[in-house]
This record gives structure tokens, sequence and C-alpha cells, in this order.
């Protein structure tokens, strides 16, 4: 199933969201497959499920773009444990259509998650991969990649969506 995103203004996207204890259930399951089938049709690399209403912690990327099984990650009650380096790149988010902005990120960073059966796992990213991890991450701590860009443009990114609201174009 193919959830619609969540734009941002939903408060779901702007909150902390609730950690994972049952695993390996056939609901778990079955939202994970949901989350990557809906983050294909977006043509994501990454979506949090906040992004699609559910304030769990849970994300699945794929830098891939589904070039590639193995690319697929889950992440469930991810941590960045370690950062190294900065990088400097245009990022936008599947929550905040059309607008893109430079952000700055770890260039290699280290998460620790589970996976669908609770197994604990790391893994180490660069570039891309690092990015999304960090993405990911912070939307499940209720944050959006504006945070990360000046007060000056994310005031104007709000005022233009906050436009495209009120003339019915932000739904």
């Amino acid at each position: 199933m193919i959830y619609p995103i969540v734009k941002y203004g939903d408060p779901v996207l702007e909150k902390q969201a609730a950690t994972v204890s049952e695993f390996d259930t056939p609901e778990l399951h079955t939202l994970l497959e949901d989350m990557f089938e809906s983050m294909y049709a977006a043509r994501g690399v990454g979506l949090a499920a906040p992004q699609i209403g559910i304030s769990k912690r849970i994300a699945v990327i794929d830098v891939s773009t589904g070039e590639d099984p193995e690319a697929k990650l889950v992440l469930i009650n991810p941590e960045i444990i370690k950062v190294e380096g900065v990088q400097s790149s245009e990022e936008g988010c599947l929550s905040i259509p059309g607008f893109r902005e430079n952000v700055n990120r770890g260039k290699k960073v280290t998460v620790r998650a589970q996976n669908a059966k609770g197994e604990f796992w790391e893994q180490t990213g660069e570039d891309l991969l690092a990015r999304a991890f960090q993405h990911e991450t912070d939307h499940l701590h209720g944050k959006l990649y504006i945070t990360h860009v000046s007060a000056l443009k994310r005031d104007l990114i709000r005022r233009k969506i906050k436009k495209l609201v009120k003339d019915g174009e932000w739904k």
C-alpha cells in the first residue's frame, strides 16, 4: 500500500516519535514493505514513519532508489553514534516538496539501529548514505532539515508554504 506523504505543517512531523518495542510481527513487516513502496513511489531515498503519519521510530533508506536490493536498510530505534567530517550539499525532503537548501551534515556517520526482528546492527555510511542516516534520524526526533538552515531562509520557506496553503496549493 502506498501511503500519502505528510506535509510540513502537520504536527506529527515535529514531535518525538515513539520507541518501537514489538518486533517480528506481521503488522511491522507489512508497514516496512509499505514504507519502501511509498518511498519509491515518491522517488525518495529515505522515509521516516512520521512522514506517513505514524509516530514510531522507524525509517527506511535505499540510496540506490530501488536499483540494488542489498542497499535497502531498515532502521528501527536508530541512534547516530559517531559523526566524522563535514559535507555541505543540497538537501530536500518529501514532506517539504519543491524546496531544497544547502545543509551541513557529517560526512561519515555510524548509526546503530534494530532490524525488523529486533536485532541490533551498526553501519557506517559516507556522503549520501551519511546524509540519509542523519536526515531520517532527525525526523524521528521531530526535526526537519530546515532546522539546519539559517533563520532567514527558514522563515522564507515558511512564508512561501503559508502562501501555498492560503492559495490551496499545499495539501
